[in-house]
């Protein structure tokens, strides 16, 4: 993972068009050397925050936002819905994000979550935030997961993609440095 610059927090602001709160670290850079995928740490304003990924591209946001426009969510749901292995694949990558994202905190942030019972949004909920771990709240945040570690659903969406950056003669991002 890399450390956040203000060059990065400036080009992930053109990115998402605003300024990312709780951003740390770089653990994606796309072919050009943007900024692909965002860590954001799990508490903001003292509040849990489960979205730890964070998906910046503006060309796969836009690319992915079409597969969901197309339904691929249903589809993908029920694909974990008939496909055993499916679902324990997508129950571990949601388990090893709630673990990851433990990591993230501070002894003293943990602390702070468990004695106003918060900790919970934390340590039970799934990547987004989902309780429900067969369901889908979002393609984007499966595929920043997919990005920067294993995701199975991220990687369905991702090769359902001719590619995972921009053409060459197109970069998106060349616009806001």
């Amino acid at each position: 993972m890399e450390p956040l610059t203000l060059g990065d927090k400036r080009i992930i602001a053109h990115q998402i068009g605003r300024d990312a709160r709780g951003v740390i670290a770089i653990p994606r850079r796309c072919a050009y050397g943007y900024p692909q995928v965002a860590t954001v740490y799990p508490l903001l304003d003292r509040e849990p925050f489960p979205t730890m990924y964070w998906l910046t591209c503006p060309y796969l946001h836009r690319e992915i936002a079409a597969l969901e426009s197309e339904g691929m969510i249903a589809r993908i749901e029920e694909r974990i819905a008939s496909d055993p292995a499916l679902a324990e694949q997508v129950m571990r990558a949601h388990r090893s994000y709630i673990g990851q994202r433990l990591k993230l905190l501070s002894p003293d942030d943990l602390a702070y979550l468990e004695e106003r019972r918060m900790l919970p949004a934390l340590t039970q909920r799934g990547i987004g935030g989902i309780a429900n771990f067969a369901r889908i709240k979002c393609l984007h945040l499966h595929a920043a997961h997919a990005l920067v570690g294993d995701n199975p659903i991220g990687e369905i969406v991702l090769n359902s993609l001719a590619t995972d950056a921009c053409p060459r003669s197109d970069v998106l991002c060349h616009s806001f440095r």
